[in-house]
């Protein structure tokens, strides 16, 4: 393997090292949420109250919900948090003024990093949605902390750097997402140079069954409406598109050390399979389990133990059928437009994230149609020159350009 790469065999190792010969597993885990009032962020929260005697929550962060900030203030009493949006501090120093609660309110980008990288944070949750996460999560890996990272654009547009700050420090870098999560519980145990290739399944969305030529006519509440998961506003848009499934799939080369080729898509309607490996002697594992994020949140913060929880059980006896299929990529050119630019590589996935992020965003405020969105994707990809062995810098300036691009992109209104 490259030396600049995550070396998974080493990383399990000394994950499971330091469990057992580091602070004690009954003893309390200083805790800090980036993205705390998103879906990942309160599901984490909702898995600190089922085990309050392991988790010490030291810090809060959001974007801009400061109202429900404020809330969890109140219950968890963090000796820090920090708001995204600078001009959300006011409203949360008045949600929480007469409250009692003297925390420290840091702020920005900034204010983020601090968060992850406190003395007394052990675990960092990095659940902010989108580009804004990538620095903060960067900066807690070089601080030496446990990322449990749902923050699959941090890989999608750094992988490179990430991964150099795994090499640098004690950072350990364990994935929250359903399918990187049953990747990596399938190969536990296992040595990376027997993977084969490894299967991301999709549940295909709300439009997996509709015609191509009625996408102009999808309305937002219709893409906000997945039939298995209930997720965020833009990761249930991303799915809808399968650019999300596009995301996970560059995701996974970072995290696994995988070529393109050794990466498949299938679409699995059920969302009961989270994925599977193949192995070189003709094996396959998969992990299976209810769509429920909570486990695999768990299973992050938790790692190597198990520890036993109360979350849904599988009715085998009501489970009568699990499908697969293959991805209809003419059907939704995001997924392809990822691999294209997974195979470009440089400030390719970058452009690929920033495009998607404002492409949403505007079909969110229903200023484009659905189909506008792999659209402005792939015209963003055409237009915008890549940079190879890209710096941080280079990154930022690339995620600048396509924002820049796509917000001024002549593109069909929704209607």
């Amino acid at each position: 393997m490259n030396a600049r790469q995550t070396l998974l065999s080493t990383r399990l190792r000394l994950m499971n090292q330091r469990s057992h010969n580091g602070r004690p597993d009954e003893a309390p885990r200083g805790l800090a949420i980036l993205g705390a009032t998103g879906s990942v962020g309160t599901q984490t929260l909702e898995v600190v109250r089922m085990f309050p005697d392991r988790f010490d929550v030291k810090a809060l962060a959001c974007g801009h919900n400061v109202e429900l900030l404020a809330e969890q203030v109140r219950e968890f009493q963090p000796d820090c948090v920090a708001v995204g949006v600078p001009e959300r501090v006011q409203a949360l120093e008045q949600a929480l003024s007469g409250g009692g609660s003297d925390v420290r309110i840091a702020v920005g980008t900034e204010g983020l990093c601090e968060v992850g990288t406190r003395p007394d944070v052990d675990v960092v949750m990095g659940a902010v949605v989108g580009f804004s996460g990538f620095r903060p999560v960067l900066r807690a890996l070089e601080a030496g902390k446990r990322v449990a990272l749902a923050n699959k654009e941090t890989l999608v547009v750094g992988g490179a750097l990430v991964n150099d700050a795994l090499q640098e420090s004690d950072g350990e870098l364990l994935p929250v997402d359903s399918e990187h999560s049953a990747i990596f519980q399938c190969l536990v145990g296992e040595s990376e140079r027997t993977v084969e290739e490894v299967v991301l399944t999709a549940s295909g969305g709300p439009f997996r069954k509709r015609a191509a030529g009625t996408f102009d006519q999808i309305t937002v509440n219709e893409a906000l409406d997945h039939p298995n998961w209930s997720m965020g506003a833009k990761i249930t848009i991303d799915s809808a598109t399968m650019m999300n499934k596009g995301l996970e799939v560059i995701e996974a080369k970072w995290l696994f050390d995988l070529t393109l080729d050794q990466i498949q898509v299938l679409v699995h309607p059920q969302s009961i399979v989270h994925s599977m490996v193949s192995f070189a002697d003709g094996a396959v594992k998969a992990q299976l389990g209810v769509p429920d994020m909570k486990v695999p949140i768990q299973y992050a913060l938790s790692f190597p133990a198990r520890w036993p929880a109360s979350h849904e059980r599988l009715d085998w006896a009501e489970l009568s059928q699990l499908d697969f299929e293959r991805p209809d990529t003419d059907k939704f050119p995001c997924l392809r437009l990822a691999y294209e630019a997974l195979d470009a590589a440089g400030t390719a996935p970058a452009l690929l994230n920033a495009a998607n992020e404002v492409a949403v965003e505007r079909f969110l405020d229903e200023q484009i149609g659905f189909p506008d969105i792999p659209r402005a994707v792939d015209r963003t990809l055409e237009q915008i020159p890549v940079t190879s062995e890209p710096s941080l810098d280079d990154l930022v300036a690339a995620d600048r350009e396509a924002r820049r691009f796509v917000e001024e992109l002549a593109l069909p209104a929704s209607n």
